[in-house]
């Protein structure tokens, strides 16, 4: 069986197999997600399904290098990864526990990839333009990849408001990350994002609509924060233009819902950190769709955007700015005819 394909049922077996027990782990501590007017759901639910992503994700990997011996430039991007993401789990159960201050997440957010990037040597020291020049960096490149993860763990982590949004909407950006890194020879890229897609589909299993369990911060944020750092890893052993392109699409959806509600929150003079009910799954609902209706939309979005990320390793750099040219007016209309940037909340039909 190709490592790839074993590390995804692996992670896959693991999380179908783990949840039920962090279900009953969540009921016993607490640790449960109280309804209130900004959320959908009716009643209090589970909310540390990352703990099941996160260990469904570590076996699958733990297995794979007992069969495998991974080059030592890999090894260590795969240390580094691990420990940020460990770190990032550890703020994020305890913000699902205790509701830590968008402030001090955010320090943690800084501090787990920080350690990825300095401690580890996870970073982009260099890009190219769209003309194929390249550009390098400098004193710019830790902060800009710092800049980066935490973007991108954060990006997850907004996006996760309807049953079964988040783990779908990462399973496809992790697969679209794959089918890439296959097609671009980065086995290392490939085997992570296999496995952190396979732990993210046995969670939906039980995430689905209607939900018995949430991901919480420590899901949204651990499944960001990898997409995020392995994204940095393919880029910088990839010499392919639009390298950083392809996550940017891959997650082109809660890149583009958290991009709206900066904005949106900026022109109503709103604190940027306030949560609101404008984010794209609360228009969807505003606008009659139901929960499941309003999530199949946003999976069938995020594999379009897949879509366009594969066509842009393929074709012309001419073609692929006419790809995101294309893509990028599509999405100003659509967000435009949902009025995503207005703070009120047309009333649910």
């Amino acid at each position: 069986m190709p490592d790839n394909v074993l590390a995804f049922m692996i992670a896959l077996g693991m999380a179908l197999i783990l949840t039920p027990a962090v279900i009953a782990l969540a009921r016993r501590t607490g640790a449960l997600d109280a309804p209130d007017a900004r959320k959908v759901h009716a009643r209090p639910i589970p909310r540390i399904g990352g703990v099941g992503i996160y260990a469904a994700f570590m076996a699958s990997i733990l297995i794979q290098l007992t069969f495998i011996d991974l080059p030592p430039e890999f090894m260590t991007s795969l240390i580094g990864l691990i420990a940020g993401s460990t770190i990032i789990v550890f703020i994020g159960l305890v913000d699902d526990y205790c509701d830590l201050p968008a402030r001090l997440k955010l320090l943690g957010q800084i501090i787990a990839a920080a350690v990825l990037v300095i401690g580890f040597d996870v970073r982009i020291d260099v890009i190219t333009d769209p003309l194929g020049d390249y550009i390098y960096l400098e004193y710019l490149a830790i902060p800009a990849t710092i800049f980066w993860v935490v973007g991108l763990t954060n990006t997850v982590n907004l996006i996760d408001g309807l049953d079964g949004l988040a783990a779908g909407v990462s399973s496809i950006a992790a697969l679209t990350i794959l089918l890439v890194a296959l097609e671009e020879g980065i086995p290392f890229v490939a085997m992570v994002t296999a496995a952190l897609a396979g732990a993210a589909m046995g969670f939906l299993y039980y995430n689905f609509n209607p939900a018995r369990i949430f991901m919480g911060d420590t899901g949204s944020m651990f499944l960001g924060f990898m997409l995020a750092g392995v994204s940095v890893v393919g880029a910088v052993k990839s010499a392919a233009t639009i390298a950083l392109i392809v996550p940017i699409l891959a997650l082109g959806l809660p890149i583009l819902d958290t991009a709206f509600a900066i904005v949106r929150r900026a022109r109503n003079h709103r604190p940027i950190f306030k949560p609101d009910k404008g984010h794209l799954h609360h228009r969807l609902l505003a606008h009659g769709f139901t929960q499941k209706q309003a999530v199949l939309l946003m999976y069938v979005v995020s594999a379009l955007f897949g879509l366009c990320a594969l066509a842009l390793t393929s074709v012309s750099i001419q073609a692929a700015a006419l790809i995101i040219f294309i893509v990028g007016t599509a999405v100003f209309l659509g967000a435009r005819k949902l009025g995503i940037l207005r703070l009120d909340v047309p009333q649910q039909k």
